[in-house]
């Protein structure tokens, strides 16, 4: 397993702290078309010994969910994406398939242990609901059924999975998040480990793989060690965070107060030979940190590193 971070903001303060508590790996966001980008971050991050070894989030590929006329141009973007990669040594790209929005709570400032601040769910409260990719706003989009998510991703995977395969990359699938039947209108599909199971199965290939965030596993009401041994030979990229509640009213929590038997998780990607990347993801906001972007703050997130080790000092990983 390789300790892996999103630096939120990415500079070099942050990622020598990261550096200095035995984090390895680091996380880019989408750079854009400009390979150049992509390359100078992985040169920043080499300076601390670190390496960018994920791609993950605001992907051009919202036309492609939709199944629209302008989806061609997002899997040109895409290939072209894998080719910036390959150039860079990157091997994984994790993406979500929610039409409209991204990761989506309704509230921002719940109190955790000693005032910290967490964000949480509650579908009762739908009104108030905030897409929290970092400024990309949820789109105004017509409603879409499951079939037509289905057939839009089969689509997308024949398209991208030989141009994946070409460049050695690894396509790792992220849960809807919250992980509903359906949000606003819109159809979700990636809401269970079943819906996992047909999508390994959807386009067979060494390059369609799962990234298994235990938080939106927890939402589903799984017994996670359990999943991650049922999902065991797909996962390529894991998000270990924790929740309390269900999907359609939760609260993310420290890692050591949810509702996950951590350690037991920790043994589940042991025993399944687990060797990728593994972050945190959400954290709680810490004192100071409150105008923070919600679950992206720096201290809680090397609160996680430190259990995330114990855990693996443990059960003899290390």
């Amino acid at each position: 397993m390789r300790l892996t971070s999103v630096v939120t903001p990415f500079d070099d303060h942050n990622l020598q702290l990261v550096s200095q508590v035995g984090v390895t790996d680091v996380v880019a966001r989408y750079p854009g078309a400009d390979r150049t980008r992509l390359k100078a971050l992985c040169d920043q991050a080499a300076k601390f010994g670190l390496r960018v070894s994920v791609v993950e989030g605001y992907l051009p590929i919202e036309n492609a969910i939709l199944g629209n006329a302008q989806r061609e141009a997002d899997l040109a973007a895409m290939e072209e994406l894998f080719r910036s990669m390959a150039a860079c040594g990157i091997r994984l790209c994790c993406y979500n398939f929610m039409a409209g929005t991204d990761w989506v709570r309704t509230r921002m400032d719940l109190p955790e242990r000693g005032g910290a601040l967490v964000t949480g769910f509650n579908l009762a409260e739908v009104d108030r609901a905030v897409d929290l990719s970092a400024g990309q706003p949820g789109m105004a989009v017509q409603p879409i059924t499951a079939e037509a998510l289905w057939e839009n991703l089969e689509y997308f995977l024949r398209r991208l999975l030989p141009a994946a395969e070409q460049h050695g990359i690894t396509l790792a699938m992220h849960p809807d998040d919250p992980p509903l039947p359906e949000f606003l209108g819109r159809a979700r599909i990636m809401n269970s480990v079943e819906s996992f199971e047909r999508l390994v199965a959807l386009v067979p290939s060494p390059s369609n793989r799962i990234c298994f965030c235990q938080g939106t596993f927890a939402e589903m009401n799984v017994d996670i060690p359990a999943a991650i041994r049922r999902l065991g030979p797909h996962i390529r990229y894991v998000h270990f965070r924790d929740v309390r509640g269900t999907r359609e009213n939760f609260v993310e929590t420290f890692h050591d107060n949810g509702q996950t038997d951590m350690a037991e998780a920790m043994r589940a990607y042991r025993d399944i030979g687990f060797d990728g990347p593994m972050r945190p993801d959400h954290v709680p906001q810490l004192v100071g940190e409150e105008d923070g972007p919600p679950g992206y703050t720096m201290l809680g997130r090397l609160f996680a590193f430190g259990y995330m080790k114990g855990l693996m000092h443990g059960i003899g990983i290390f």
